[in-house]
């Protein structure tokens, strides 16, 4: 039974070590002067090849605002990257390598992950050489949401410990398949880190491909999760849905006749019980696509149609 389970685990690791990277960034000097002249910026992450084209898998925020980028992979090759597109709201961004013998990572279905299923994190941690590095763990929540400037991006929480410099490297399960994207960890918990989806995250790299950047269905509010507190102080009749606080006077909720201090609780038969979902309602959706959304204003329920829009950039 442990000799199963050790291979399981170390065949996961062979099969998807390969198309793990390391991605190191310069960019733009520090102002400050030295004795030798400017610093350079310096960073790294980590990345995962997705296909024999040198396409590479990565974190937004690990290379962003990047000026120069060099990708390290297990073998000791070191490649010049480019940036293909990048998107903020998912924190998910394609790089482009010029080169033979890249080897893509198989991806798994993420919608399929349970918790407490085991999963392995590989990474380059805090930029160290001697090629990508190896924690297990498991996932510990599929219900998570990450606030990364787009309102609440669906996360994975898992255990397996994630450092500086795991970031855009793959959470793999005992098939060595790519489940998910590790993204961020929260300073000073313990054991908790958060990747995105697979699915999700190839679903963006694929817009990223086609066009270099991700077109979204926009509705033009913004808003708070509603609580025992905020319900409270409002006097909102009402214990869950998004509080209306901003309704764009030009954007398709503003059209439909949304007001500040409206209460979504539903859009398109679905409930809504905070921003999170919210967000992947309106996602799921398309632009043009028209919406119905169900709202509680000053205690009585209303009802309207959207036409959504394209948001802006």
């Amino acid at each position: 039974m442990i000799s199963e389970l050790q291979d399981a685990y170390t065949k996961a690791v062979e099969r998807a070590w390969a198309s793990t990277v390391n991605v190191g960034v310069a960019g733009a000097p520090y102002p400050q002067q030295g004795r030798w002249g400017p610093w350079p910026r310096r960073g790294f992450g980590s990345g995962v090849v997705m296909d024999h084209e040198g396409h590479i898998l990565t974190n937004q925020h690990v290379v962003q605002d990047a000026e120069k980028i060099l990708v390290t992979f297990p073998d000791g090759r070191v490649l010049p990257g480019t940036v293909v597109g990048g998107d903020e709201d998912t924190d998910v961004a394609v790089i482009k390598v010029e080169g033979d013998g890249v080897k893509p990572a198989e991806f798994g279905d993420s919608d399929r992950l349970k918790v407490g299923q085991p999963v392995l994190a590989i990474g380059n941690p805090l930029g160290l050489s001697g090629g990508p590095t190896v924690t297990s763990g498991v996932v510990s929540s599929l219900r998570r949401s990450l606030d990364l400037g787009s309102g609440g991006l669906k996360v994975i929480q898992t255990d397996a410990a994630v450092n500086p410099g795991n970031s855009g490297g793959p959470l793999v399960d005992l098939e060595g398949k790519v489940v998910a994207i590790n993204t961020v960890t929260i300073p000073y918990a313990e054991g908790i880190g958060f990747a995105i989806p697979a699915n999700a995250a190839l679903k963006v790299a694929k817009e990223l491909l086609q066009s270099g950047r991700v077109a979204r269905p926009w509705l033009g509010v913004a808003g708070y999760d509603v609580d025992r507190r905020l319900a409270g102080y409002y006097g909102l009749t009402v214990s869950r849905g998004v509080f209306l606080g901003e309704v764009n006077e030009n954007g398709p909720a503003a059209a439909a006749g949304l007001e500040v201090g409206d209460v979504i609780v539903s859009v398109a038969d679905r409930p809504v019980a905070g921003v999170g979902d919210l967000v992947d309602s309106i996602r799921e959706k398309k632009i043009a696509d028209a919406v119905d959304i169900e709202v509680v204003r000053r205690g009585k329920k209303v009802s309207v149609r959207a036409t959504l829009g394209s948001r802006p950039w």
